[in-house]
């Protein structure tokens, strides 16, 4: 079986100011069960535009929206989600982060990473969030 690979993009187009030529998506479903997502960020799937600019919480609202979204275009749901990872890019972020993404992770349980970096591939985004889901059979 091959993977299933949804929201397929070149990074030519996501990121016009740079020589980048990759081809990417934003979900892997592997082996029919194993969903993997590309780190999410405040930005609409369907137009690019930066959301929530200045707005940790606002941002991760919209990753975790994006997040969801993915997850039922590939056949799961937020329940699916097994694993985390938050990406900060100024660690006075994290409050604000962490209620929206348990909010939306609320009675799901998965196992989380908060890491603080330098910095995004956009000066404008705060934070990235990226999930592993296994879908049950």
């Amino acid at each position: 079986m091959k993977h299933k690979r949804f929201r397929t993009f070149n990074t030519k187009k996501t990121y016009p100011e740079q020589k980048l030529d990759n081809d990417l998506c934003q979900v892997v479903v592997a082996r029919g069960q194993m969903v993997f997502l590309r780190g999410q960020i405040g930005q609409n799937l369907d137009t690019s535009e930066s959301v929530a600019i200045g707005d940790a919480g606002g941002q991760a609202e919209q990753a975790m929206a994006n997040i969801a979204m993915l997850l039922r275009e590939a056949g799961g749901e937020l329940q699916d989600i097994c694993k985390i990872t938050i990406y900060l890019t100024d660690p006075r972020y994290r409050e604000a982060v962490y209620l929206v993404v348990g909010r939306w992770l609320k009675g799901v349980f998965p196992v989380s990473t908060g890491i603080v970096v330098s910095a995004l591939a956009r000066p404008e985004w705060l934070v990235e969030i990226d999930a592993i889901a296994v879908i049950p059979d």
